[in-house]
């Protein structure tokens, strides 16, 4: 029998066989989300012109008062004359600097009595109150790499760049199949020999942000029959997950289903705990992952090749789990049974706290999760205050 491969082995042949799937064009809004196709350049300089980054007065720099107020201008309302030595215009914030004013006194460091301006004392006209034209980016600037996550601020950047929409790619089509004659599908009605169906419902939630839609299927049955009937329901999507029936018992169908739909199998064993039952399998442009059935399992195992897959396929640059270093705030025992294990943890700054239950039925621990300690198989003893490697949780799913 084939060893089960490292981790970074499988991860590595799985994302060579992915890539981003096409460009279409969005609106800026639409396109939040999304991962860009094409870097986005500026189409306009902003600000397009100076303008005052405070409330008061614009005025010629080195012109002592008293000055005499001869106008003003507002954002949208610009004062169409000159401003001479010593006159002044009353000015807004955002508002653009009339012709002849290179300076601004702040609101706060001016006293005026009718048209007659003078300092009160506390400040001097200045230019650092000047937003200047093109300060944020100018015309042919490069304001959004390939391959960046449009979120809020960069809906508003590619906005103010003069982009009305986005080549960003399409996002992925997923399908999430649970299976197991002891499933049922209602959790409030849950015989003593079943138990409710929630591993697909899971990965759906961890999938969320990365997918244009998830599909739900289930339970189907510890059958080849029903199971490879299932794949062919979906054989359009670009991807399937399913949970349960990777391994080698008995009522484990996943493989032959596979191949009774006419799939190729690339791998189904990996060297992690927990997950090591993990089949990838390949059906012109679908791509299958059957995850393990157990739920911590199932979840450990999304998370490191299920989401870095969405990821890439959705056009993302960084998609494979970036780890970080924390201080154990206890002892770890060495590593022994021969693969990686993951370690639900708690992070707090730089201190993590490993969590007592290893069961991978086990939920509760799960949930109180907000981390996973990577724990090498030879790893040797670590007394607290070592450092160890870390994946932060967030919301269920990697930071």
């Amino acid at each position: 029998m084939t060893p089960p491969l490292p981790l970074a082995e499988a991860q590595r042949r799985l994302l060579a066989g992915v890539a981003p799937l096409a460009p279409e064009q969005r609106t800026v809004l639409d396109a939040h989300g999304r991962y860009l196709a094409a870097p986005v350049i500026a189409r306009r300089t902003q600000p397009a012109a100076d303008l005052s980054a405070m409330d008061g007065y614009a005025m010629q720099a080195g012109t002592p008062g008293p000055w005499r107020v001869i106008g003003e201008t507002a954002a949208g309302h610009p004062f169409t004359g000159d401003v001479g030595a010593g006159e002044a215009i009353r000015i807004s914030t955002g508002a653009l600097m009339p012709r002849g004013a290179d300076a601004v006194l702040m609101q706060e460091n001016a006293r005026r009595t009718g048209d007659t301006l003078a300092l009160n004392g506390e400040g001097e006209p200045s230019a650092r109150h000047i937003r200047r034209a093109g300060f944020d980016f100018r015309i042919g600037d490069g304001v959004l790499a390939k391959g960046t996550r449009i979120g809020a601020a960069h809906v508003a950047l590619a906005l103010s760049a003069g982009q009305a929409s986005l080549a960003v790619h399409r996002l992925p089509r997923l399908v999430a199949i649970d299976t197991g004659d002891e499933l049922s599908p209602d959790p409030e009605r849950c015989a003593e020999d079943q138990i409710p169906m929630s591993n697909g419902a899971m990965v759906a939630a961890l999938a969320r942000g990365y997918v244009e839609q998830v599909t739900m299927a289930g339970p189907v049955r510890d059958e080849v029959g029903a199971l490879a009937a299932t794949f062919a329901r979906f054989a359009d999507c670009d991807v399937i997950v399913t949970s349960g029936g990777a391994s080698v018992g008995d009522h484990d169908v996943l493989r032959p289903a596979l191949e009774a739909w006419g799939a190729t199998i690339d791998f189904w064993r990996v060297a992690m705990k927990p997950g090591k039952p993990l089949v990838i399998a390949r059906k012109g442009a679908t791509l299958v992952l059957g995850l393990p059935g157990n739920p911590v399992s199932s979840y450990v195992t999304a998370t490191m090749f299920l989401l870095p897959v969405l990821r890439k396929l959705a056009g993302a640059t960084e998609y494979l789990p970036a780890p970080v270093t924390a201080r154990t705030t206890r002892d770890l025992q060495a590593g022994s049974g021969g693969r990686l294990e993951f370690l639900r943890a708690r992070i707090e700054g730089d201190r993590v706290t490993p969590l007592e239950e290893r069961d991978s039925s086990a939920l509760r621990s799960l949930a109180a999760a907000n981390a996973l300690i990577e724990w090498p198989a030879d790893a040797p003893m670590a007394p607290a205050g070592t450092p160890v490697t870390v994946h932060r949780l967030e919301n269920g799913g990697i930071a």
